[in-house]
């Protein structure tokens, strides 16, 4: 089964971001799975779909969180995708 396809969507001066970066991290590291980082400052479309969400995590193009990401529904998510135990 392929992997999921895990994205961050940031923006710069971001102090969400950040955080958001360690848990999307610790969490995919732990299922040995990779994941992205897209700027909204750099796409105009981002930019527009996700205005004042940032940061939003996408795993296969669905909005998963956003703001504070929840390191335990992101996992739970991740299984699922990845077709194992929650």
């Amino acid at each position: 089964m392929p992997s999921p396809d895990v994205v961050l969507i940031t923006k710069a001066d971001c102090h969400l971001c950040s955080a958001a970066r360690a848990a999307v991290d610790h969490v995919t590291k732990g299922l040995g799975i990779g994941w992205r980082e897209q700027s909204v400052d750099d796409d105009a479309d981002l930019r527009e779909r996700f205005a004042e969400e940032i940061p939003v995590v996408l795993v296969d193009g669905v909005q998963r969180d956003f703001w504070k990401i929840d390191e335990a529904r992101l996992e739970r998510t991740l299984r699922r995708t990845l077709g194992q135990q929650a």
